[in-house]
């Protein structure tokens, strides 16, 4: 037998943790002829295969991207993939900076393009920005859930969460009228055939649309939004509660940083009345938030630059208090879009009893604004319970798993060619190859339009993967549905025509129920310690895998995510990379890497479980059961990364791991060949234990340079992320 791996090499904290851990994972597996690829689809890595025409050929970089989406559509594709950026134009800049520093010959990026060659630039660069790898990798619904061994263990080492107060003041606040949600129109395409998206007539988009997918149309009204989040500033004032803003401007590329700079324009909305003029010729959008304002503000001459920044502080003395990403630094909930992403927010906001940090440096009560009621309504569920029932207990919490529908790019992450900023008043029509209107809006200037798309065969197999985790689990299965959503609706009925067929087989505990009440049900379930499975869209796959994980486990990167491909293939994700950011920067200047492999650690026991189950190899079975061995141990004897300099991080974590790893190796019966390959290993891992701790310690609290956050310099990278000699002598020579 012979297999092969792709490991994905990515960005920020996990892309660090990937030098220590990966010659470590390719020294296991030769014996059990498994072979260990990195592929680099980072955005650095995606900048550069972008523009490789341009660049020298050392520099010169294949699109890894591209080759992985045809690999997952063969039947042996096996991947691992690690929590990338999705980038948003701020980062994107920061990146496009940092490469051209190192002498790389890409453009900058054009915001405001204006010739045809800009226009191209900027129309290349939308490729790398938001969710542009997971659409790509996910030929496959999501199954997501807690390995027993990490619920147990979160069960008997609770993580802290903050009690909410009595008469908390926390809520969630979201639009009532002219959202997403009411102006949402959804048709079963009829055929295959071309459909075209036309603002008065003129074509925006052509899409070339299957038989039986669903098709949406919606917009979001612009002044709606306005005033929504103007009542939501007043009300914030008036209850003397923190203002806090949630959307998910990353992977929403399109429609969220817009909604993100209205709500710039109307807290700061006398200071964009009095200094029009000067915005526009700095050019600035306040799409990219109050820190790439700060930064335009220097083209001005300095006394009109003080003046505009003393009346930017102003602002702050007539509004509520705004919740910070930094209160040190000064950093708030509107300098940059990508720092308050929703799904890594309102956990925290939950985990926090309802609190979020303001700029004292403290935790305040606060208005979680999040204007789209799609998806809103069951934030503010799990909120006022919380309010009422208190905060969660960790020991005795039933665990909340989850079956996503996200294959073939369904739902709205796969809607980013499908959404525009109105540039006029008038009329979208939606219509097919005959001419005939699917759908239709009433629009104004400004309002945000959107279309997004969900293939039958991704819902017949979503219906399947949701009914086989009901059979091995025996838990209930919830489907997230609403039924007077229009999507949800068209959904429904294509449940209830696929999933007859599996209830013949074996039946199964299922419930339809919208969000709101979805989350009410799974709530009491949960108090009461028992488990369920929520079945979602896309969306909703995103939000409640880091929601109820965080709330569970202290992170979602302990989850499993599985994603069994259409094609047969298997993709293995690692978790979440919400914190990864700071994680860089703790390393970088004191040497500690605080990130937890745990991820990879159980995302590599499925990969290989997968192909051992497919070719039938014993070698593989026992390799694969001595990492779970080595998972089991890693948790038990508590190595996680310390979250402080001084205290073993992540190479530790990776030392002892392959130390149990090599241990439950050398005892196994399974692979006589391996067990006495491995006896020897694993007797100068334990014998070499004191020696590596303190060559691995040697490095804590000394600042590291690692040539670059976006695109580190692989041979700093790999000194300072593998600083034991002993430890690299032992895995190097197996």
């Amino acid at each position: 037998m012979s297999a092969k791996i792709i490991w994905s090499k990515i960005d920020e904290a996990p892309a660090l943790a990937t030098y220590s851990l990966l010659p470590i994972v390719q020294a296991f597996l030769k014996d059990a002829d498994v072979a260990v690829e990195l592929s680099d689809i980072s955005l650095s890595g995606r900048v550069i295969s972008t523009f490789s025409d341009r660049l020298k050929p050392e520099q010169k970089q294949n699109d890894a991207l591209a080759a992985l989406g045809e690999l997952v559509q063969d039947p042996d594709c096996n991947i691992i993939k690690l929590p990338n950026i999705s980038a948003s134009i701020p980062q994107l800049k920061a990146c496009i900076a940092e490469l051209q520093a190192q002498g790389y010959d890409v453009p900058s990026y054009p915001e405001d393009a204006q010739t045809e060659e800009e226009k191209a630039i900027k129309e290349k660069y939308s490729a790398c920005l938001g969710s542009a790898v997971n659409p790509v990798l996910r030929e496959g619904n999501s199954d997501r859930r807690a390995a027993v061994a990490v619920k147990n263990f979160a069960k008997k080492n609770p993580h802290k969460l903050r009690a909410f107060n009595e008469n908390s003041k926390a809520c969630v606040a979201h639009m009532t009228a002219n959202d997403f949600y009411e102006n949402e129109q959804s048709v079963i395409k009829n055929g295959n055939g071309s459909v075209t998206i036309n603002l008065n007539g003129k074509c925006l988009k052509e899409i070339k649309a299957v038989d039986s997918e669903i098709l949406d149309g919606t917009f979001m009204s612009a002044k709606a939004l306005r005033a929504f989040f103007q009542k939501t500033l007043d009300d914030a004032k008036a209850n003397n509660i923190l203002w806090s803003l949630h959307l998910k401007a990353t992977m929403m590329k399109i429609s969220d940083p817009i909604m993100f700079g209205h709500a710039v324009e109307v807290f700061f909305k006398d200071v964009f009345a009095k200094y029009a003029s000067e915005f526009k010729e700095i050019g600035y959008s306040a799409n990219l938030g109050l820190g790439d304002l700060y930064k335009k503000l220097e083209k001005l001459p300095a006394a009109k630059k003080a003046e505009i920044e003393s009346a930017l502080m102003d602002v702050y003395k007539t509004q509520p208090n705004m919740a910070m990403v930094d209160s040190d630094k000064g950093i708030t909930n509107l300098h940059a879009s990508n720092d308050i992403i929703i799904d890594a927010s309102m956990p925290v906001v939950v985990r926090d009893g309802g609190k979020m940090w303001n700029a004292a440096g403290k935790v305040e009560e606060c208005v979680s604004v999040i204007p789209d009621r799609t998806y809103a309504t069951f934030y503010k569920e799990i909120i006022d319970d919380c309010v009422l029932n208190g905060q969660f207990d960790v020991t005795t919490m039933g665990n909340v798993a989850n079956v996503g529908l996200m294959a073939q790019k369904a739902e709205e992450y796969g809607s980013h060619p499908t959404t525009f900023e109105i540039s006029e008043d008038g009329i979208v029509e939606v219509k097919d190859e005959n001419g005939t209107i699917l759908m239709s809006h009433k629009v104004e200037k400004g309002d945000i339009w959107r279309m997004s798309r969900t293939k039958d065969a991704a819902i017949k197999d979503w219906v399947k993967l949701s009914h086989e985790r009901g059979m091995i689990t025996g838990q209930p299965v919830i489907f997230w549905l609403d039924s007077f959503r229009p999507h949800d609706a068209n959904l429904i009925k294509k449940l209830m025509t696929y999933l007859p067929a599996h209830l013949q087989k074996a039946n199964i505990n299922y419930e339809i129920l919208a969000p709101k009440q979805a989350m009410k049900y799974s709530l009491a379930r949960v108090r009461a310690g028992l488990d369920t499975i929520s079945a979602t869209g896309n969306v909703l796959r995103d939000y409640l895998t880091d929601l109820f994980p965080i709330l569970e486990l202290g992170t979602s990167a302990k989850m499993l995510s599985i994603v069994p491909q259409l094609a047969g293939g298997g993709l293995f994700e690692t978790g979440a990379g919400g914190s990864a950011p700071k994680h860089v920067e703790q390393f970088v200047n004191e040497g500690h890497l605080r990130w937890d492999s745990l991820g990879e650690f159980l995302a590599l026991a499925e990969s290989l479980r997968f192909i051992a189950q497919k070719h039938n190899s014993k070698e593989l079975e026992a390799v694969t059961e001595a990492l779970d061995v080595a998972n089991a141990g890693y948790l038990d004897n508590n190595k996680a990364p310390g979250r402080s300099a001084g205290e073993p991080d992540n190479k530790a974590s990776h030392f002892f791991v392959a130390q149990y790893w090599a241990e439950a190796l050398a005892k196994q019966t399974k692979a006589p060949a391996i067990a006495t390959r491995f006896t020897p290993i694993a007797k100068a891992l334990k014998d070499n234990e004191d020696t590596i701790m303190a060559e691995l310690m040697s490095v804590e609290g000394k600042a590291q340079d690692i040539g670059g956050y976006y695109r580190p310099d692989d041979s700093k990278a790999n000194k300072a992320m593998r600083p034991s000699a002993t430890l690299n002598n032992i895995i190097d020579n197996i």
